[in-house]
């Protein structure tokens, strides 16, 4: 499942350069957190993880959106409160999520939390209660 690219220190589904659309449930799911709240669960994870806290892309126009990467189907185990958006293959439609190279220019996408061979998503249960705590 954590098939590596070419060039050996990526995911397969890290494109080389720039950056590339991908389907979110296949090879991963995400969940979608706007504005400061994205970047204050981005944050609290980054912390507590020792800065270790797996693939978390940062959209750096519209909303600013953190789309933190969790393994495929795993998602939908958690009630995300609002205005966390799971993002996974389902039956109410499909969803894209924008993933940036390791290195080069991938504006405006960028890594916040780059995924790992040691951490290839972020852990969902950890994810989960680090929203609940952000919203409290």
């Amino acid at each position: 499942m954590n098939q590596r690219n070419s060039f050996g220190d990526a995911p397969s589904w890290v494109p080389a350069s720039g950056h590339a659309l991908r389907h979110a449930g296949v090879h991963f799911d995400a969940v979608r957190i706007g504005g400061f709240l994205g970047e204050d669960v981005a944050y609290r994870l980054m912390s507590f993880t020792d800065f270790q806290a797996g693939p978390i892309v940062r959209a750096a126009t519209g909303e600013k959106n953190h789309y933190f990467l969790l393994p495929p189907q795993t998602a939908a185990a958690h009630a995300w409160p609002a205005p966390a958006r799971a993002l996974s293959r389902n039956g109410r439609g499909e969803a894209f999520v924008g993933i940036p190279a390791l290195y080069g220019v991938t504006w405006p996408l960028d890594w916040r939390s780059r995924p790992t061979f040691e951490d290839p998503f972020v852990e969902p249960e950890l994810l989960h209660r680090t929203v609940k705590c952000a919203l409290r």
